[in-house]
């Protein structure tokens, strides 16, 4: 199992992942714009094929977390575990002392993965997704990496 920067090669199976775990998910359009604007990427693969992936940004001091997925029919297996350690490692290698991110505020599992990694609730974005209706967006931030 090894955990590698995601190619356009990749995306795929990305989207196949992100269509059967997420509610909302990104199309191929917004991962191959993130890919195009240089954002950094983990994805977590077994035999070439991809179980988890996460995609972020870094501007100066700050790292934000786009997107972390695992595949449904490998979570509780510690994979997301892997793949947030390595998206801190990076953001801290990359010169960040501090990762942000939004979480919708109905997604109480995300929100308690992010707290046991030290992210704190920051603030409320409000109607922030896309929806019918319209979700918040909860506000999370780890400081000192």
């Amino acid at each position: 199992m090894g955990l590698q920067s995601a190619s356009f090669k990749d995306l795929d199976q990305i989207v196949e992942i992100e269509r059967y775990t997420n509610e909302h998910p990104w199309s191929i359009a917004n991962f191959e714009s993130s890919l195009d604007a240089g954002n950094c990427s983990v994805v977590l693969k077994h035999d070439k094929k991809i179980i988890g992936y996460a995609f972020f940004s870094i501007i100066s001091t700050d790292s934000h977390l786009l997107n972390i997925t695992v595949s449904r029919d490998h979570h509780g297996k510690g994979y997301g575990k892997r793949i947030l350690e390595r998206v801190i490692m990076q953001s801290k290698v990359l010169g960040a002392s501090v990762i942000f991110l939004e979480v919708r505020v109905s997604n109480y599992k995300a929100i308690n993965f992010y707290e046991k990694f030290g992210f704190k609730r920051d603030a409320i974005r409000y109607n922030y997704y896309e929806a019918d209706p319209k979700e918040d967006a909860l506000l999370m931030s780890k400081q000192s990496l």
